[in-house]
């Protein structure tokens, strides 16, 4: 007899593996969680033990099958039309295969243990519905393009935030986006769009290139014709200035001696008419015989020779 109730008792002893946590039931009753190592429960039917793979990264995939070693996606797995393709905001279509991984919560075992039945069928649904939700909130061309990062983190939180009100114990550690394609059925006409929009791109970085190349050269001889135009008017009002002033000041004297100042002026306009004329000089008087003549231009000194043309004569 007692050794049997020695044997019931040490027959409480377990081990909980290294991936796995020790959930503990009194009568049934959620009563604590037990670490990786050794441990001990009260002998069955008092207290029981569940040891759910709660370190364990689990996967699952939308949008295609597992392939023929079991892995999920990847060559060999088939794809799944009915779960891959989704609608987006501007009404295109997009095939789109996900991964994701998933792990029970540090203390969230007895929820995953008791609070759903199938935790792999949940987290696969939650993340087509989540996957479906924010596809249809955004357009083809950032899903095509930039905008995997910001989908997957979109999709994880709506993934968690659903999975949290299940109280499923479940965290989803990572959403991975495996493809993103326009439908078989249309995907060359999608990369010919592609195409001229980087056509499209590069011309409008060319031209950008080539207006910041010009703008400035004409920017530069716009301001230069300005600048001249603006010294050329700054001349010419100087030079109307002085002559105005030149021109009051002589009428000023002429105020003061007409005839003076009329005869000034006939004398320094004949100089400058005559400066560069040969002058001859005649005798009036009345004799009637030979005109007396004098030369004034031919007794000047004449130039000779180079020298003379360079600085006169000696």
């Amino acid at each position: 007899m007692v050794g049997a109730v020695a044997i019931w008792l040490l027959s409480g002893f377990y081990r909980v593996q290294s991936e796995e946590l020790g959930v503990v039931l009194r009568f049934g009753k959620y009563v604590r969680d037990e670490q990786p190592g050794l441990r001990y429960h009260l002998p069955y039917p008092i207290e029981t033990v569940l040891l759910p793979k709660a370190l364990r990264v689990n996967s699952i995939s939308i949008g295609i099958t597992a392939n023929d070693d079991g892995r999920r996606g990847g060559r060999g797995g088939r794809d799944v039309p009915e779960e891959s393709l989704m609608l987006t905001g501007d009404e295109n279509i997009v095939d789109v295969d996900v991964t994701v991984l998933w792990r029970i919560k540090p203390k969230g075992a007895a929820d995953f243990l008791f609070n759903i039945q199938n935790p792999e069928g949940t987290v696969k649904a939650v993340a087509e519905s989540a996957m479906r939700e924010v596809i249809g909130r955004s357009n083809i061309q950032p899903i095509l393009t930039g905008a995997r990062t910001v989908i997957e983190q979109n999709v994880q939180e709506l993934m968690q935030k659903t999975l949290d009100n299940y109280g499923s114990g479940i965290q989803i550690t990572q959403v991975q986006m495996q493809k993103v394609d326009p439908p078989a059925q249309v995907i060359e006409a999608f990369r010919d769009v592609q195409a001229a929009r980087a056509d499209l791109e590069r011309l409008q970085n060319e031209a950008q290139t080539y207006a910041n190349k010009v703008v400035p050269d004409a920017r530069g001889r716009a301001a230069q014709i300005l600048q001249t135009a603006e010294g050329y008017k700054e001349q010419a009002v100087a030079e109307a200035k002085g002559q105005s002033a030149r021109f009051l000041k002589v009428y000023d004297e002429y105020k003061k001696a007409p005839d003076v100042t009329r005869e000034r002026i006939y004398l320094e306009t004949m100089e400058r008419v005559l400066s560069g004329s040969e002058k001859l000089v005649l005798d009036g008087g009345p004799s009637g015989g030979p005109v007396p003549l004098l030369p004034l231009g031919d007794l000047a000194p004449r130039r000779q020779g180079p020298a003379a043309q360079q600085g006169g004569v000696r």
